[in-house]
């Protein structure tokens, strides 16, 4: 797994394990396990420190952000909206152009194999659009 470089020097990955041991509650194990499933997915993954305090994975662009609050931990996906989502993970959100997120309350799981299949998908949709050439100003 690659590093960015985060606030006051310290690697996105122990400000991101430092969160999820701040929530100490179902929010903290729940960020955990779709980190591990985040990681599992894409051993490669980008761990970055973003917007004031957001977990944020990448590869070749934005994947997801994880944000918790008091009753959910959101998962919302940069270009969700252009993914497909068989196992309808999406459950927020829905209405936006671009994002979708999946709103985790406690009790609640996220099915693991869908969830990795939804991160492999936001990669290839984020390589996709690295490979294609520049549009170049016409003179």
């Amino acid at each position: 797994m690659k590093k960015s470089s985060a606030t006051q020097g310290q690697p996105a990955s122990k400000l991101i394990s430092r969160r999820i041991a701040e929530l100490a509650d179902w929010r903290g194990t729940t960020l955990a396990r779709m980190r591990k499933l985040i990681r599992e997915a894409d051993p490669d993954v980008v761990e970055e420190w973003k917007w004031m305090g957001t977990p944020v994975w990448s590869h070749d662009g934005i994947l997801c952000t994880g944000e918790s609050y008091k009753s959910v931990v959101k998962l919302t996906f940069a270009k969700g909206a252009s993914l497909k989502d068989p196992a309808r993970l999406f459950n927020a959100s829905l209405d936006g152009k671009l994002r979708r997120a999946i709103d985790i309350h406690e009790g609640e799981e996220v099915d693991a194999s869908a969830f990795k299949a939804l991160i492999r998908e936001a990669i290839d949709l984020n390589r996709a659009g690295k490979s294609r050439p520049s549009k170049k100003a016409k003179s």
